[in-house]
């Protein structure tokens, strides 16, 4: 009798797992794409592991009712079946535990910024709002009532351009300097830090007794402000309409913008006004450790650049350079004509002496700085890029016009000028 209870209560455990396979199969086989021939196989198996059991257990009802025993090899056959039955069970459980955890990993996509905004909630209300506000209609009533009394002229007022989708824009620059450095978040107006600006080693061996000598350390407190980099830009209503339109125009426009000032900061902003100090007005000038000889190459400069930086006891982590001198120093050949570091078939990142090499626009042609660049310094962002929108701007309401805003707050700490050091290959 309890193994009928037991086998009763399996059954309606599996009618209902059954019941809710069916009920969302549909979607599980969507979701399953080249698995669904194995979910389909595993439910026709459920289905006649089920059968078996219930066949099974309805025949032993009746004995029981009638008060005959079960015979050893029928509760053996019952036995198996219900073992078959759990183990198509739990293969398909764990199928389904597989495709829930799969379209979990597919919903955690990373967003970019445009894709942030227009998804966010607040732009969404924002859209609404403004198509609730006003309503439009697509055919013209002055262009009906003024038509032309010509065949050619009434059917050229019905005839409207292709409008072709995106946006054509023009080059941008590939940034790469703030990928160098290590970053950090702040909710500052300023960073202050202490800088070690001398040390005099007077470490000696002493006999016993003897005074120690002493060594002096100097120290200076700096502060790195945080800067506010923005700018912004007016745009149609038509892209307010177009939600890929507006992601297009931050994504390709307005971020772009200002990462390129950011790039241009970080490097050689003054520390003036509201400019950052950038890495290159304090970093270290190069003086080669070793007597440049006349046959002097810029891939030897790099190299005592290199030593400078261990001597200072700054091991460097990379190198920036134009893209013009980087393609020079690629170029190189010697005196047969081999590429001395350049392969055109090499398609593997850029390095020199073991260290990755940026090649950037933003450093000056026939400079060079090299350092140690993830412990000589620290970007802190106090607000990542964001973006507002607006129609109230000026005369954007009468115009049918949106202004579109992008904005970032960061610091930068060069914590170490001896980190880096710049210097001139002197071929202009």
């Amino acid at each position: 009798m309890k193994t009928m209870m037991i086998t009763r209560a399996l059954l309606a455990s599996v009618a209902m797992d059954a019941h809710a396979y069916e009920r969302g199969g549909e979607f599980g086989r969507k979701e399953a794409g080249e698995n669904e021939p194995d979910m389909k196989t595993l439910a026709a198996g459920l289905k006649q592991a089920t059968d078996e059991v219930k066949k099974f257990a309805e025949d032993a009802d009746k004995k029981l009712k009638s008060g005959e025993a079960m015979t050893t090899e029928a509760k053996k056959a019952a036995d198996e079946a219900l073992i078959k039955l759990n183990e198509i069970a739990a293969r398909m459980t764990e199928a389904e535990q597989k495709l829930a955890r799969r379209g979990g990993e597919d919903r955690q996509e990373e967003k970019s910024i445009g894709q942030s905004v227009v998804e966010d909630e607040s732009v969404k209300a924002f859209l609404a709002d403004r198509a609730r506000g006003k309503s439009r209609v697509s055919v013209s009533l002055k262009a009906i009532t003024t038509l032309g009394t010509g065949a050619d002229t009434a059917a050229g007022a019905l005839v409207t351009p292709q409008r072709v989708p995106g946006i054509v824009t023009p080059p941008e620059r590939r940034m790469t300097v703030r990928d160098l450095l290590t970053p950090g978040r702040t909710n500052s107006n300023s960073i202050q830090f202490v800088q070690e600006t001398g040390f005099t080693n007077a470490a000696a061996a002493v006999s016993e007794g003897a005074l120690k000598p002493q060594s002096t350390i100097e120290y200076a407190e700096e502060t790195a402000k945080v800067a506010t980099i923005a700018h912004w830009v007016q745009t149609s209503l038509q892209i307010l309409d177009d939600a890929p339109q507006l992601q297009s125009a931050i994504d390709g426009r307005l971020r772009y913008g200002l990462m390129f000032v950011e790039e241009q900061e970080i490097l050689k902003g003054d520390g003036t006004g509201v400019h950052l100090l950038g890495i290159i007005p304090q970093a270290t000038a190069f003086s080669s450790p070793i007597p440049l000889s006349t046959g002097v190459t810029m891939i030897d400069q790099i190299r005592y650049a290199m030593l400078q930086a261990v001597l200072a006891e700054y091991p460097a982590t990379g190198h920036v350079l134009h893209p013009t001198d980087w393609a020079r120093i690629e170029t190189m050949k010697d005196e047969v004509g081999r590429y001395i570091i350049g392969n055109p078939q090499d398609g593997t990142t850029p390095t020199l002496w073991r260290l990755p090499v940026v090649e950037t626009p933003a450093m000056t042609v026939d400079k060079f700085l090299t350092g140690a660049f993830k412990l000589g310094a620290q970007i802190f962002d106090r607000q990542e890029a964001n973006v507002l929108l607006s129609t109230e701007d000026r005369d954007n309401f009468i115009r049918n016009m949106v202004t579109i805003r992008g904005e970032e707050r960061l610091a930068l700490c060069v914590y170490r000028p001896e980190c880096f050091i710049y210097g001139d290959f002197g071929n202009i």
